[in-house]
């Protein structure tokens, strides 16, 4: 372009520096942007648990509802970003009558909760909740990450009146996920002293653990943000992702030790021997509809720790795809919009009524 136009690709250059200058300025001074507005109802408060019921947009409705399980170390409203770039949206659109389980911090009354109160309390008396207000006897969940595994053990356990499952970027086997195990090396990691003496494994802790699995990211990030600067639309969805990726959650201790021993350690759920609530976990049991997707460049939950999956289940109508994108973007941003989210609607609408 430079050697074709000089004088233009000169006046496009000046013209972008003197927009990230003046942008750049405003920048700071400017409010973050409003994400999850969409209106909505809390129908039930628990602990750290809330339930959210979304007015509907469309004049006709699918039968079954849909739970969206957000995963536990972030807020839900990664799926309901900004008008236009919200699947809450898009499925409200579409004619689903959305419901949300999400989280808040827990407290330090809450230190005791384990993987039992989360995935069959707390899974269970949200599709309870769903039921109940709207009179149907079956919900489909759509677990994202770790709420992909609330869903699949609640559904293995119990199950009443589940009608679909559908997991994103969910791991299954943890020995899949070698970063993660290296950190949580039980020969350094002493999971007992840091639950004991601190009652919850800290927001800090687990933002710095997801940080390191790229630890040049935020801060090239940050420079192709700053070189982006004139481009208002680049901000913006900078400046979403980057709220969201650093508004992480703290886990209840009971919690985090009981995951990482379990799971982390001893891989027991990928191995069937898992058991929570005195009942053990065999996705085998899962009869209903499956789907399950994989980010084919996920970097925090890789093919290896998610694939397996699809045949561990024992739906007999099931589905793996694979789609372009990472654990974020699959499920927010163009990306999403273009594949994640079509996919959903062609899958689900014919099995919601």
């Amino acid at each position: 372009m430079a050697d074709a136009d000089p004088i233009g690709f000169a006046a496009t250059e000046f013209e972008r520096a003197l927009q990230r200058n003046i942008k750049g300025m405003g920048y700071w001074a400017s409010p973050a942007p409003v994400l999850g507005a969409s209106a909505k109802d809390e129908i039930l408060s628990r602990g750290p648990m809330r339930v959210y019921h979304y007015q509907p947009r469309a004049d006709e409705v699918y039968r079954v509802p849909v739970l969206l399980v957000m995963a536990t170390t972030n807020r839900g409203y990664i799926f309901d970003m900004v008008p236009g770039q919200s699947l809450v949206e898009f499925l409200l659109d579409r004619g689903y009558d959305v419901f949300m389980l999400d989280w808040e911090a827990p407290r330090a009354e809450d230190r005791a909760l384990d993987l039992e109160a989360y995935a069959l309390d707390f899974v269970g008396a949200a599709v309870a909740k769903v039921k109940e207000t709207t009179g149907e006897e079956d919900v489909s969940l759509l677990g994202y990450c770790f709420g992909g595994v609330l869903s699949l053990i609640w559904s293995a356990i119990a199950g009443q009146g589940l009608k679909n499952l559908a997991t994103f970027t969910t791991p299954v086997d943890f020995s899949g996920m070698p970063l993660f195990q290296a950190w949580a090396d039980k020969r350094f990691f002493d999971v007992d002293r840091m639950v004991d003496t601190l009652g919850m494994a800290p927001a800090e802790y687990l933002y710095t653990a997801f940080d390191m699995l790229r630890p040049g990211a935020r801060l090239a990030g940050n420079y192709k943000l700053l070189d982006n600067m004139w481009n208002d639309e680049f901000v913006k969805s900078h400046r979403m992702f980057d709220r969201w990726s650093s508004d992480m959650l703290p886990l209840a201790g009971e919690y985090f030790r009981e995951t990482t021993k379990k799971l982390m350690w001893d891989n027991a759920l990928f191995e069937g021997r898992l058991e929570v609530g005195g009942r053990r976990v065999n996705l085998g049991e899962i009869a209903v509809p499956f789907l399950h997707v994989t980010a084919e460049h996920d970097h925090i939950v890789p093919e290896a720790a998610s694939a397996p999956l699809i045949d561990m289940v024992g739906s007999e109508d099931k589905e793996a795809i694979v789609l372009k994108g990472g654990h974020v973007s699959l499920v927010a941003g163009g990306n999403a919009i273009k594949r994640l989210w079509p996919a959903i609607d062609k899958w689900l609408g014919v099995r919601s009524t």
